[in-house]
């Protein structure tokens, strides 16, 4: 084991001068994974895994893995609830209710305790970390509430968490970090007393060789069996919640509406559902990172709610002052040319529809991030990848700007929440139509996965190709783009086409 960095006189040095820095550790267990580490660190409560399982240096270079949280932050509305999970039951102080803004209280939770980033350590070290579902959007712009809210889902689930282990995939690094401090801040009304930081800092080092002799000595798997999941006829099929007549019509509607000149296009999805089993939902996830490999993948463990994902969109990074965006759309083509085209010249004809799709959706992400961006605004980078021999061609825009000085991270998802390929252009009024055609409210699906770093950084994915267990149900939902000459039959069989690999995925864990 290596000594954990800073020192305790340096780090106690930085204190007196109002700065906190995490501890960290880096640790050389040969062949650790992130599964690895979060079925070794599983057994405590919230167990969260955010993984690169696509990896690349600008978006799939980080995984993290934490659990044990020192406080629960949930929204509804205006309704907030702070509670300490690992607070004797009973004692006063346990459990916070309040009338308040949730982005507000969270701007307030994390001002209360800060870190600086330490040069050379990955971007996420400790923090906030969880999820804003597509109905957050409430929060954010004055929408009607028609569609029925029949999951009970927060529309913010949180946690803080005070330790981390962190894996670069580039560098082939591993550390365990543990911030100082951090739980003393109780629901969010202390800061530790001066006398105190030099116990913190022990306590930080002996949770950070405890969590290092978890990682050290991993234990055996064990992997829940439900006997009558042996019988083949008993496993459960992902059923579509609208019949293909009432998708059609949803769609026509929505098309009225384009007409009509109210939008230019929309998105709109069909959520399946199937009981749920024994069946760890761990196990759903390993199967998708295998099959559908995601830079932004997902594993939530909430206790009462667990949410797979695999999702390849991304909605907003910032990482020291620096603001990324990624926006990826995809069709699917069967025409040779385009693919010969994109081989001889990188590009498309410009007045293809699904190019001037992307385009529409990329300025949309462009203003809105040019308005919390310096006066220099932001860049965007495209490429168009496509495969021999396979449908699928991806149009892929990267957008990159700097945050103003006075903005910060909650600023900047107030500004892009949620991502635009969920909504439709212009954002505001699709959403209004999305909340009168789709029967239930979206939930966690289109919303936004991720953490936001005590240090400032923030990175989010969107929550499509996200499964969600809630009760004895499974949710799953895919979308569709709706576009004045799109066909309603033919948006329904692609919707069902697209989720297969899904579909196929959730058959695997209930063979016999």
């Amino acid at each position: 084991m290596r000594m954990p960095r800073p020192v305790k006189n340096e780090f106690l040095d930085l204190v007196r001068t109002g700065t906190i820095l995490p501890l960290s550790a880096e640790i050389d267990v040969p062949r650790l994974t992130p599964i690895a580490a979060f079925e070794a660190l599983r057994a405590y409560c919230y167990p969260v895994l955010l993984e690169s399982t696509r990896l690349d240096e600008k978006n799939g270079r980080y995984s993290f893995v934490t659990a044990d949280p020192y406080l629960i932050f949930k929204s509804r509305g205006d309704d907030v609830e702070l509670r300490l999970p690992t607070t004797p039951a009973g004692k006063y102080g346990q459990r916070a209710s309040m009338k308040k803004k949730p982005l507000m209280k969270l701007r307030e939770l994390m001002n209360n305790y800060r870190t600086c980033h330490v040069a050379g350590l990955p971007p996420f070290t400790g923090g906030a970390i969880g999820f804003f579902s597509y109905d957050f959007a409430y929060q954010l712009e004055n929408l009607p509430r028609r569609a029925h809210v029949d999951l009970e889902i927060p529309e913010s689930y949180i946690i803080f968490s005070d330790m981390v282990v962190a894996f670069d995939h580039v560098q082939n690094r591993v550390w365990v970090i543990v911030n100082p401090g951090a739980r003393e801040q109780k629901l969010g009304f202390q800061y530790p007393a001066a006398e105190r930081w030099s116990r913190l800092y022990d306590e930080a080092v002996l949770r950070l060789t405890s969590v290092m002799s978890k990682l050290e000595t991993p234990g055996r798997r064990v992997i829940p069996v439900n006997p009558a999941r042996k019988t083949v006829s008993l496993h459960p099929r992902l059923v579509p919640d609208l019949a293909q007549t009432e998708f059609a019509s949803m769609i026509r509607r929505c098309k009225k509406y384009i007409a009509d000149g109210d939008i230019r296009q929309a998105n709109l999805s069909l959520r399946f559902s199937a009981m749920s089993s024994e069946w760890d939902p761990f196990l759903l996830y390993e199967i998708l990172r295998d099959s559908n490999p995601s830079p932004y993948a997902v594993f939530l463990d909430f206790g009462d709610l667990q949410i797979v994902s695999s999702s390849s969109e991304h909605l907003v990074r910032l990482r020291e002052g620096i603001v990324n965006s990624r926006l990826l759309t995809r069709w699917r083509s069967q025409d040779s040319n385009d693919r010969e085209a994109i081989k001889q010249s990188g590009e498309l004809q410009t007045n293809r529809a699904e190019h001037a799709g992307h385009n529409m959706l990329l300025e949309v992400q462009q203003s809105e991030l040019d308005h919390i961006c310096n006066s220099k605004g932001t860049v965007a980078d495209k490429i168009i990848l496509y495969k021999d021999h396979n449908p699928i061609i991806e149009i892929i825009s990267d957008v990159h700007g700097t945050l103003e000085q006075r903005k910060d991270c909650l600023d900047l998802v107030r500004a892009v929440f949620p991502g635009g390929i969920v909504t439709g252009v212009p954002k505001v009024r699709c959403m209004e139509i999305i909340d009168e055609l789709e029967p239930t409210a979206r939930g966690p699906y289109a919303g936004s996965m991720g953490y936001i770093s005590n240090s400032g950084n923030m990175d989010f994915n969107i929550g499509v190709s996200t499964f969600i267990f809630k009760g004895n149900v499974a949710y799953f939902q895919a979308g569709t783009t709706v576009t004045a000459d799109c066909d309603s039959n033919r948006s329904y069989s692609e919707i069902l086409q697209d989720a297969e690999i899904f579909k196929t995925a959730w058959k695997k864990p209930y063979r016999a």
